[in-house]
């Protein structure tokens, strides 16, 4: 690995902790906790790649942390290793059907320790890989419609919980087809990927998601933006692309490659689904290519 991996360890035990540590500090960054509470606080601060548990410990137990975990999407994909004093195969069996990826018995022995330890961020490593490559369009290096319907989905119930607006745009190149019958597929491919890039530019916030919805369109999803800021920033990406001056001379509405753009926000009190947020917003792209391309509608 590149960088040292985080390994968070969960023990009441100080000499349990102590040892830990000193068997894992040289490869990975370790850091130290005493409660199954103290360990879920921890977590939502920092994010680590692997939790070494103990199940045996006053208040809540390895077991409830576990189901902790679980319940909590942010969290639940985090593998864990148990440690216990009891070899019993029923508290390995228990540990392992609740989602425990291994299971470590005390005294412990330093290279079994290293060794289990490495082998599960490695498969870590490979499964976070697959993660990202699944939720990538392949063509144009972003988000693809998988992910954007996930991230949709969050930020909708997080603008309901909290009470913020969410905003979202639907952007289309403007007749691409002719753009692809005129220079051919591949050009087309590298103005796809060239458009995206110049979209994906524009997201000074770590919040802001724009990703591939299928053909020659694009989707944003902006938390905590209203429908003004939402128009504003949707001019800024139709200026990006302009500022590509990607030539098309079988355009009928510019002689470079341009994009028009809808807008839609919670702010819109009939807008009671997700779905209904991204239908509000393909009309609002709709009238923008209706009304001469190359321009931003917000509804």
């Amino acid at each position: 690995m590149s960088k040292k991996a985080k390994v968070l360890i969960v023990d009441d035990d100080a000499l349990n902790r102590i040892v830990l540590e000193k068997t894992l500090s040289d490869e990975h960054e370790v850091f130290l906790v005493k409660s199954g509470d103290e360990a879920l606080t921890f977590i939502k601060t920092t994010q680590v790649d692997l939790i070494i548990l103990d199940i045996v410990m006053p208040g809540m137990n390895g077991y409830e942390v576990l189901v902790k975990l679980k319940e909590d999407s942010a969290t639940q994909m985090i593998p864990v290793i148990f440690i216990s004093a009891n070899s019993s195969h029923d508290d390995e069996s228990k540990g392992l059907e609740l989602g425990a990826m291994d299971y470590i018995t005390k005294p412990f022995c330093s290279s079994i320790v290293r060794v289990r330890v490495r082998n599960q961020l490695l498969i870590k490593q490979k499964n976070d890989l697959l993660e990202m490559l699944a939720s990538i369009d392949g063509l144009t290096e972003i988000p693809n419609r998988r992910n954007l319907d996930e991230n949709l989905s969050r930020e909708w119930r997080k603008s309901k919980r909290n009470n913020t607006p969410l905003s979202v745009l639907l952007m289309d190149i403007d007749h691409f087809k002719r753009y692809n019958d005129t220079y051919g597929h591949r050009a087309g491919d590298d103005c796809l990927k060239a458009v995206a890039q110049a979209l994906a530019a524009q997201c000074e916030r770590g919040s802001d998601f724009i990703a591939r919805y299928g053909g020659e369109e694009f989707a944003a999803v902006l938390p905590g933006v209203d429908k003004a800021e939402a128009t504003g920033f949707a001019n800024k990406l139709r200026n990006a692309v302009n500022a590509l001056n990607i030539a098309h001379k079988a355009s009928l509405n510019a002689e470079h490659v341009t994009i028009s753009i809808g807008v839609a926000s919670t702010e819109n009190a009939s807008i009671e689904t997700e779905q209904a947020l991204l239908e509000e917003a393909d009309l609002g792209l709709y009238a923008a290519k209706e009304g001469g391309r190359n321009q931003v509608v917000a509804r």
